[in-house]
């Protein structure tokens, strides 16, 4: 068994479950993807329900994804796990969508049968994290989210509008993606929750906007969706004096378990929490996707925390 597939093994049955004793039938794909602890979490649920399959890392180029789809429905894989950089790519190989796929524009489960199902569990999967780490709900808090730019910064922001945060600052590195984003989210806010007049509940902005300290002291809890912290050399996603004492501050990046942002925001006397939580509970309910009625929680979270 190999610790990372790549396209070629899906060239047959024969060789990608070559010296193992269950066949692989669930994969997550992305690229880079060796880091991904999803097998772990994903595979002690299937032993402990006495599943006879193997859920395994596939490495998908940009570019791929298409012909990666096509392989693995052709060796009858029961769906996959999608991861960045392909939440985008892999809209184009769905024949349906699921209502959160849609709101969110982006995609991280495929459902395999007669026809592909694309379906999003990034941001109900938040949604159980901030509850489970911070015993608050996240419709209650104004959010600040940093990194709208990708697949789950957006499906995070579109999730607050959704359940109707009072206030969301959209904040990303490339303006133009957070004022297009926020120009989207208005309409749906305004829509759902019978609200008037652009700008009340959204904010566009830059990580380096000279009043972004201004506006971090208003938010409650602050979310870093960018990548920045998967490394030691980075810099911070927000300026040191944007984390304050009364900040809630949840970094989805779980590897490390402790980037430079909390580590900074714990040093301040912030609650930190790190994306542990979002990535068990959205594989839950991508288990649930593939497996309806069956959420084993529990044997999903030993799995994960046995792995880091």
């Amino acid at each position: 068994m190999k610790d990372v597939y790549q396209i070629s093994d899906l060239s047959s049955r024969e060789t990608l479950d070559a010296g193992a004793d269950k066949p692989a039938r669930l994969a997550v794909i992305g690229h880079p993807i060796g880091h991904s602890s999803s097998p772990a979490m994903h595979q002690a649920a299937l032993d402990a329900q006495g599943k006879d399959m193997r859920y395994i890392r596939l490495e998908v180029e940009p570019g791929q994804v298409s012909e990666a789809v096509k392989l693995m429905q052709d060796l009858d894989f029961i769906g996959c796990n999608v991861t960045v950089p392909h939440k985008f790519e892999v809209i184009d190989c769905c024949d349906e969508l699921s209502e959160d796929a849609n709101a969110m524009g982006a995609v991280n489960t495929l459902i395999f049968g007669k026809k592909t199902l694309g379906h999003n569990t990034d941001a109900a999967g938040l949604v159980r994290a901030i509850h489970e780490d911070f015993s608050i709900d996240l419709a209650d808090l104004k959010v600040m989210i940093v990194g709208v730019g990708g697949g789950a910064g957006r499906a995070v922001a579109t999730q607050c509008a959704r359940i109707g945060c009072a206030k969301i600052w959209l904040v990303n590195r490339t303006l133009e993606k957070a004022q297009q984003l926020m120009s989207e989210l208005e309409t749906l806010g305004n829509e759902q929750h019978h609200l008037e007049g652009p700008g009340e509940r959204f904010t566009a902005m830059s990580p380096d906007d000279p009043s972004i300290t201004e506006a971090a002291s208003n938010a409650e809890l602050i979310i870093n969706a960018t990548s920045l912290g998967l490394r030691s050399i980075d810099r911070k996603p927000l300026p040191s004096g944007c984390i304050q004492p009364h900040h809630l501050v949840y970094d989805m990046i779980y590897n490390p378990p402790q980037t430079a942002l909390l580590g900074h925001a714990k040093s301040v006397g912030a609650r930190t929490a790190n994306g542990l939580s979002m990535l068990l509970h959205q594989g839950a309910l991508a288990y649930e996707c593939w497996f309806p009625g069956e959420i084993p929680v529990e044997h999903m979270r030993v799995g994960l925390l046995g792995s880091l």
